[in-house]
């Protein structure tokens, strides 16, 4: 008895595929092979190109992303920010960037470049016009924009993963990475809004620094970005691919340690070089007199008073009655006690500004020394403090939050053995 063959008629579907391919059934889990041969990557990267090529959806959830975060940094809203960063385009054209230095294309390269450059002007320029508006609320605390035009460690730990995970995903997967793009555009758009933002409203301290931060993340993520490429075996294949690749990376590479080392944007935490009178000042604290210490310094609540000293208060002024026959007198007179506190902000500094709650002078970072006076003054909700900072061998004076200060715990007058200094006046 002998088997008929299938009927012409019968689809082909119906019958058993055994010698199913492999790639296909990959492909229809979305995981994506990476082939070894040199027609079969040809093909898989001019696959990856054309879903990396950008459109005009790029434009326009940038100009719209932009639009919701230069309102955000008026409102200083951080929920204005985070959506603001939910509505920004897929940055795919980033990862297009890294195939255009990969492979040594000229052209793709400069195409994507320039759709990303395009993008992030509009979200500058959109910042840059928040700027002008804020002119007519001046003055107000911009925190959140201050605290994106600063660079963070954690910030950059996130951002590199974030870079790596982006890459793998679009070459290993067919479907739209949202979640890593989520966080380029996060550290890319915010500091970015944050410079124009401070472009056009003139206050010190957020330009040029959010355009800076936001050159060096670019830098950063493209670095961690070939690095994936390279360990997912895409690599340059000639010479002139090679160079190019090697080009770029050199030259990312020398933005970060240009930018990076030196300027007061540079780092959230940096020690501070004490001036004359400070170092002063600490030096006394370690032979027994009242100074700044950090190690026993507390928090200080709204409702504890700034200016009160610890150590025993003396008059200002003793003038001992002499007898009538000496015709000069002896006014002793007592200097106070310096009172100095250090800076404690959330974000890694605070605003000096030269009233309360007006114009910035510029920004304090933690552990900065200042010097307390009198002056203190309710506005906006905030009790304000008037200072005395030296930065960089300059004497500013302006004012502060007083929850963004922290006092030291001075020692009692009669502990250190010092006495008042007697200065004769005729």
């Amino acid at each position: 008895m002998t088997l008929s063959d299938p009927s012409p008629a019968s689809p082909l579907s119906s019958l058993p595929r055994r010698d199913q391919d492999p790639r296909a059934r990959r492909r229809k889990r979305g995981q994506l092979h990476i082939p070894r041969d040199a027609e079969g990557r040809a093909t898989l990267l001019a696959a990856l190109a054309h879903r990396a090529y950008p459109t005009y959806e790029l434009f326009v959830f940038a100009a719209l992303s932009g639009s919701i975060l230069a309102l955000g940094y008026l409102m200083d809203s951080q929920a204005l920010l985070l959506f603001g960063v939910l509505v920004a385009p897929l940055l795919l054209p980033w990862v297009g960037l890294l195939l255009g230095t990969v492979t040594g294309s000229l052209r793709f390269f400069f195409e994507t470049l320039m759709a990303l450059f395009l993008s992030a002007l509009l979200v500058f320029g959109i910042g840059l016009l928040a700027g002008f508006a804020a002119r007519a609320f001046l003055p107000r605390t911009f925190e959140q924009a201050f605290a994106h035009s600063r660079l963070w460690w954690p910030d950059l730990i996130i951002l590199a993963l974030g870079a790596m995970i982006l890459t793998v995903s679009f070459v290993r997967s067919e479907s739209k990475p949202f979640l890593p793009s989520v966080v380029l555009a996060y550290e890319f758009f915010l500091p970015l809004a944050s410079g124009g933002l401070g472009l056009g409203s003139g206050l010190p301290g957020l330009w040029p620094h959010g355009v800076l931060v936001f050159v060096v993340h670019f830098a950063w993520a493209g670095i961690f970005g070939l690095l994936a490429l390279l360990a997912l075996r895409i690599t340059p294949v000639s010479a002139s691919a090679f160079v190019f690749t090697f080009a770029v990376g050199l030259l990312q590479l020398a933005v970060l340690v240009v930018l990076m080392s030196g300027g007061n944007w540079t780092a959230p935490f940096p020690a501070q070089v004490l001036a004359p009178a400070q170092a002063s000042a600490a030096a006394a604290g370690t032979s027994g007199d009242t100074s700044p210490d950090s190690s026993d310094a507390s928090p200080l609540a709204p409702a504890t008073p700034l200016l009160a000293p610890t150590a025993t208060p003396a008059p200002p002024t003793l003038e001992p009655t002499r007898p009538p026959t000496h015709t000069p007198t002896i006014t002793l007179t007592i200097e106070p006690t310096p009172i100095y506190a250090q800076v404690d902000a959330p974000r890694g500094g605070a605003v000096l500004r030269s009233t309360p709650g007006g114009d910035g002078i510029t920004t304090l970072d933690n552990f900065t020394f200042v010097e307390i006076l009198p002056e203190t003054e309710e506005y906006s909700g905030y009790t304000w403090v008037h200072v005395i900072a030296i930065t960089n061998g300059d004497r500013r004076e302006g004012w502060i939050v007083q929850q963004y200060l922290e006092t030291p715990t001075a020692a009692p007058a009669s502990a250190s053995g010092s006495a008042p200094t007697a200065t004769p006046t005729p």
